[in-house]
Parts: C-alpha cells; structure tokens; sequence
C-alpha cells in the first residue's frame, strides 16, 4: 500500500485530538507529511477540505487517496494498516478497556474541558476557580486514572500505549493550572509528558 501519509492539524497547536493522532504517527516511526489549518479562517470548511475528510473535522489523515477524520477513528486505522509497533496493549480486554477510557475522554468531562481547555497547558493557566460542575468532573477524573493506574505505575496496562497518552494529556488540563491532583498522578503525567513523541509535538516538529 502506498504510504504517502499527511496529517493536518490546527495551526495553533492546541487540540488534544490532533495531537494525540500526532503522537500515534510518532510512535509508530512512519514518515508524514504535516499541514496545518486554520480555524479561524474556517479553512475547514472551505469544499477541497471537506471533500477530503468528508466531515471537515480537524485532525485528519490523508494515506494516498484516502482521508480520514476523527482522531480515534484514524489512530485504529493506523493501527489496522501498520501494526508495528502497537499503540494499543495486545491483550483484547486491555484494548478493550483502553478504547473505552479514550471514548470517555472524548464524550464526558464536557466541563472540566470546558474550564480547562488545552490553552492552560500550552499557553497560559486561568486563575479562574472551577465551578461545581467542573470540580464535579475532575473528581470524576481522578477517581477513574486513581482506580486505573497501579501505585508507582507509568503507563495503565504495563506498557505504553496511546490511552497513557491521552490520559495523562486530561489530567495535565489539573496538573499544569495548579489544580488540586494526587501526587503519584502527577508523577503519572510527568513521566508520560516526558516521553519522545510528546516531546515532539511541544517542540512542534513537522
């Protein structure tokens, strides 16, 4: 299969969706080509765009002739059409549970992503308290990556895998404002935000 790969993401690097793909890409050492769009130009929406990704959601993958949104959607299909190496645990129950944290983070914790959107961990911190609502959502959070992660733990099922990313990416949305957070998950985050890939995508690397 041809292996012409571009990624496009938004052109001020903050969503966690594009990156989290962008890590997917580094993790499995495949060669891409990188195209940002802007959002506020509603580059997006412009018809080549959206003829390309169908729904003109941003991140998306072009592999030759084909493109894909979703960020989930295009980490499985990486996954399908280059399996080495894994970016999910090869234990079915441990995939299972991986696919289901990173669906959860997708659909649930609205206010907290709300509240704590990505700008406070790679531009500034609010001093704006979170509200009930989202206080309600980060403990929400915390007791699920607690009951998840084991003690002294960095990564969730022994080994990395792209949920280890995009958990501790949630968790940061605390751990870089200042927000009240366990100590061993902060230790969590620091260990995954350390990581290559990661370091890749803050560096902003083409």
């Amino acid at each position: 299969m041809e292996h012409t790969l571009t990624l496009y993401i938004d052109s001020n690097w903050v969503s966690p969706y594009a990156m989290w793909a962008y890590v997917a890409l580094k993790e499995k050492r495949l060669p891409f080509a990188l195209q940002t769009v802007d959002l506020a130009a509603k580059q997006h929406r412009e018809a080549g765009y959206e003829h390309l990704t169908l729904t003109g959601k941003v991140p998306a993958l072009v592999h030759g002739d084909f493109g894909l949104a979703e960020s989930s959607a295009i980490i499985e299909y990486l996954e399908d059409v280059f399996p080495s190496p894994a970016v999910y645990p090869s234990d079915l129950r441990e995939r299972a549970r991986a696919r289901q944290l990173q669906a959860w983070l997708r659909s649930d914790l609205a206010a907290l992503r709300e509240e704590r959107p990505t700008t406070v961990i790679f531009r500034a911190p609010s001093d704006k308290p979170l509200s009930e609502a989202g206080r309600a959502a980060a403990d929400k959070l915390v007791r699920v990556a607690a009951s998840l992660l084991r003690e002294g733990a960095d990564h969730l099922f022994g080994a990395w895998c792209i949920a280890d990313t995009e958990l501790a990416l949630t968790l940061n949305r605390l751990v870089a404002n200042g927000d009240p957070v366990p100590e061993r998950l902060v230790r969590y985050v620091q260990a995954q935000w350390a990581r290559p890939s990661v370091q890749a995508w803050l560096r902003q690397e083409a």
